[in-house]
C-alpha cells in the first residue's frame, strides 16, 4: 500500500489508518484481533488510531477496552510493534468517568499516558493526540458559533502552553513520540504551532478532524494550513458515518447498524433528507465506475493532498476489505468534476 509523510515526522504511514472504535461495543475481542490481523499482517497497513475514551458510544462499562484489545493483540504479536505507528487520544472535558471530567489537565497528561500504555501494552505511542479541545468549539459539522462559546485569549494561550509544556515532559521520558490535535479549529491549530516555536516545545504534527464528501469544512482554512505547515490531516468519519455506504437508503436503519443503536441521537447531522438525496446522486457517479459508493467515498478522500492517512473502521471483515481495497483506485478528473458540481448544488449536508 502507499505511503505518505505523516506531518514533519519523518515516519511514513499507510494511505489508510485503522480506526478501532467500535471494538468493546460493536465488536468483541476476537473481532479486532481478526481485524488487525487481516490489515496489517495481511494488507500491509501499518497505522492504528485509537483513543482512552473508546469504545464509543462513551459509557464507563466499556472505556478503555478498545485501547486494552490493541494490548492484547501485540502481546500475541510482540514482533509486529516496530512497523506500527500507534496513535492515541488524551480524552477532552465532560466524560465524568474519566478524571471527574476535568478533560485535558496538564497535570493528569502523565497518568492518562500510563493508563494507556497499560492497556495497549506498549512502552511508548508514537502520536499521541487531543481528543478534543478544552475550549467549546463547534465540531463535528455543527454551525452557529455563540458569543457565549468564547473565553479569553490569555485563558486559552496559558492552556495551550501547559499542554505543550506536559507533552514535552512526557516526550522526554520517551512514552510519547509527537503530538497530534482533533477536533479543532485553524484558529486553535495556529495558535498550537505559533506558541511552541516562541516557547521551544514540540510541534503538532497532525489534526483528525472529520471530512468526507459530504463534509468538506476542513477544505476552508484548514486544508491551507496542512499544506503550508505540513500539519497533515488525518480524516475521519470519511463515510460521515457510514450514511455515504447507502447503508440508510431511505432512512431505513438497518438492525444493529450505527444510527439504529446510537448514532442518531448521537451524531444527527450525517442522517438527513439533504445527506441522503447526496448519497443517491454519489451512488449513481460511483455506478459509472462500476464501484460501490463506498469505494467512491474513501477513494476521493485518500487522494487528498493534505490528507496524510484515511481512517476507516468497520464492523465485519467484508467491510474492511472493501475499505482498504479503496486505497488502490484512482477517480478520473471527470468524475471529480462531476464530484463537485453535485456539491456544489448542496453544500456540505452533514451539519447541523
Amino acid at each position: 500500500m502507499q505511503t505518505k509523510q505523516l506531518g514533519n515526522t519523518g515516519l511514513d504511514v499507510t494511505k489508510i489508518c485503522l480506526g478501532t472504535m467500535t471494538w468493546g461495543y460493536q465488536n468483541d475481542e476476537k473481532d479486532a484481533h481478526e481485524q488487525l490481523n487481516y490489515a496489517i499482517n495481511e494488507c500491509g497497513i501499518n497505522f492504528i488510531d485509537t483513543a482512552e475514551l473508546y469504545a464509543v458510544p462513551p459509557m464507563k462499562e466499556i472505556q478503555g477496552l478498545t485501547e486494552q484489545y490493541i494490548g492484547t493483540w501485540f502481546a500475541k504479536n510482540p514482533w509486529v510493534r516496530k512497523k506500527i505507528i500507534l496513535a492515541s487520544k488524551f480524552v477532552g472535558p465532560g466524560i465524568e468517568w474519566i478524571r471527574w471530567g476535568e478533560g485535558l489537565n496538564s497535570l493528569r497528561m502523565w497518568e492518562a499516558i500510563d493508563a494507556s500504555l497499560e492497556r495497549l501494552q506498549n512502552d511508548y505511542i508514537d502520536l499521541y493526540q487531543l481528543h478534543w479541545p478544552q475550549r467549546v468549539v463547534n465540531k463535528m459539522g455543527k454551525m452557529n458559533y455563540h458569543e457565549s462559546m468564547f473565553t479569553s485569549r490569555e485563558e486559552e494561550e496559558h492552556h495551550i502552553i501547559s499542554i505543550l509544556q506536559a507533552f514535552e515532559t512526557e516526550r522526554k521520558a520517551w512514552k510519547v513520540w509527537f503530538l497530534g490535535l482533533s477536533n479543532e479549529t485553524p484558529w486553535g491549530t495556529m495558535k498550537f504551532l505559533e506558541l511552541a516555536r516562541r516557547e521551544w516545545l514540540p510541534e503538532i504534527q497532525t489534526v483528525q478532524n472529520p471530512y468526507s464528501l459530504m463534509q468538506r469544512q476542513y477544505e476552508v482554512g484548514m486544508a491551507e494550513i496542512s499544506m503550508y505547515e505540513w500539519v497533515g490531516c488525518l480524516a475521519y468519519s470519511p463515510l460521515a458515518g457510514w450514511v455515504l455506504t447507502w447503508k440508510y437508503k431511505h432512512g431505513i436503519l438497518p438492525e444493529g447498524s450505527r444510527y439504529a443503536l446510537w448514532g442518531k441521537s448521537r451524531q444527527p447531522q450525517n442522517l438527513n433528507a439533504r445527506s441522503l438525496k447526496f448519497v443517491e446522486n454519489m451512488e449513481k457517479i460511483a455506478r459509472k465506475m462500476e464501484i460501490s459508493v463506498t469505494t467512491l467515498a474513501l477513494a476521493w478522500v485518500s487522494d487528498r493532498t493534505f490528507v496524510h492517512s484515511n481512517i476507516i473502521w468497520a464492523t465485519t471483515l467484508e467491510q474492511l476489505r472493501e475499505n482498504i481495497a479503496s486505497a488502490e483506485v484512482v477517480i478520473p478528473e471527470e468524475i471529480r468534476k462531476e464530484i463537485d458540481n453535485v456539491f456544489a448544488q448542496s453544500p456540505n449536508p452533514a451539519t447541523f
